[in-house]
């Protein structure tokens, strides 16, 4: 029974994270229905997408912080509540400034949801299958990611937008009762005062583990940002065939998820320096051959299983390995690292094709893998003494 609860557990979670990032995601779909829904242009809407990312990139580091001390499911019920009305709002309101707002208002609590989510799976499990355990509500992530776009959509194309923003609620709310019923109370039994927390920003290791998150994040988004444009000049690809092809990359992100999980469970000193490298190896031959339909397809499989093993699971191992007396609060920097990451990468990647052409946008997740694995060499010599300490 305890087995089967702890199953459930992940799996609400799962469905939680997913319901999250569904709301953040789900919404790039809709901005043209959004721009005409509100009399706005589109890249006013796109503040929806941006401002979200950057509330979530601020708050990253304080919030999670700042609720690590109470019930972890009541936690969870609060904030699953604000995006059930937020949702909620986001359907009825007829002002583009409260929807802009709400959506603000949701980024900030969005850190403390997903934190908790990678810290309970984490403790629900022995240390050495934790990797595992996460990389199972990172397929959350992955799937609100991927599947929010087209699913928000779609429903948006068929229904109305108010019937879109309606799903995001619906999502939230599902969650917010398995949560109420199914999950047991989870008292925090050590409560760490805010400043035993904070010291870890003492450690050179959690720094050089942020930049390393900041570039490998740079590396797949600074490419991705520009996936569908990529697909459209430079492979010559239908839009049909680009939809798919876009969904190839995401089933492999989830695949991604699960290689990586077991794989750091196994040996996390040569994952962490595994992927970064077979990465480039893709994004080279992807350079010299993108402009074929078919070896494109299949660089775009093997590419969304590293990277979805990077952008997730490789991620948060390297944050929450480096400080793992304060799990909510690294788990918080792993979330803001990984949007700094994103919003650098995506700027450096629409410079590039602007000065270059869009063909050499992988040159950006080139460079930044390449620094990524001088900070990855950085850092496995910093942990190694720690390791020879602990033998």
């Amino acid at each position: 029974m305890f087995l089967y609860n702890k199953k459930l557990l992940i799996f609400i979670l799962t469905i939680g994270v997913f319901g999250i990032l569904n709301t953040e995601m789900g919404v790039i779909g809709l901005l043209p229905s959004i721009a005409e829904q509100f009399n706005v242009s589109v890249s006013t809407a796109g503040l929806l997408v941006s401002l979200f990312a950057l509330a979530i990139a601020i708050s990253g580091p304080i919030m999670p912080l700042l609720f690590s001390g109470i019930n972890r499911k009541t936690v969870m019920l609060i904030v699953l509540g604000m995006f059930v009305l937020g949702n909620i709002v986001s359907v009825f309101t007829t002002n583009f400034t409260v929807l802009l707002l709400t959506r603000v208002v949701l980024g900030f609590f969005h850190p403390i949801y997903c934190s908790m989510a990678f810290t309970v799976a984490a403790s629900s499990v022995s240390k050495e299958e934790a990797p595992k355990a996460v990389s199972k509500v990172f397929i959350g992530v992955s799937a609100g990611m991927v599947a929010g776009v087209p699913i928000a959509s779609f429903i948006d194309s068929v229904l109305s937008y108010e019937m879109a923003m309606a799903f995001f609620a619906v999502v939230t709310v599902i969650v917010f009762i398995a949560t109420f019923i199914f999950v047991p109370s989870m008292p925090v039994e050590v409560k760490q005062s805010y400043g035993a927390q904070l010291s870890v920003l003492k450690k050179s290791i959690i720094w050089i583990s942020i930049v390393t998150v900041i570039l490998l994040n740079a590396s797949v988004f600074g490419v991705y940002s520009y996936f569908t444009e990529y697909l459209k000049t430079v492979t010559n690809m239908s839009p049909n065939t680009i939809t798919l092809t876009l969904f190839i990359f995401g089933g492999a992100n989830m695949i991604g998820n699960i290689v990586a999980g077991k794989l750091l469970t196994q040996n996390p000193i040569k994952s962490v320096a595994y992927f970064p490298l077979l990465l480039s190896a893709v994004y080279i031959l992807l350079f010299f051959t993108g402009q074929y339909p078919l070896p494109m397809a299949m660089l775009t499989f093997i590419w969304g299983i590293l990277a979805g093993g990077i952008m997730a699971n490789i991620n948060q191992y390297l944050i929450t390995s480096s400080a793992p007396e304060a799990p909510d609060f690294a788990n918080g920097l792993f979330i803001s690292s990984c949007n700094v990451g994103t919003t650098v990468g995506s700027a450096a990647g629409g410079l590039l094709i602007a000065s270059m052409g869009t063909q050499y946008v992988v040159l950006v997740g080139i460079l930044s893998l390449v620094l990524s694995l001088v900070t990855i060499v950085l850092r496995n010599y910093m942990m190694t003494p720690v390791h020879q300490v602990s033998r």
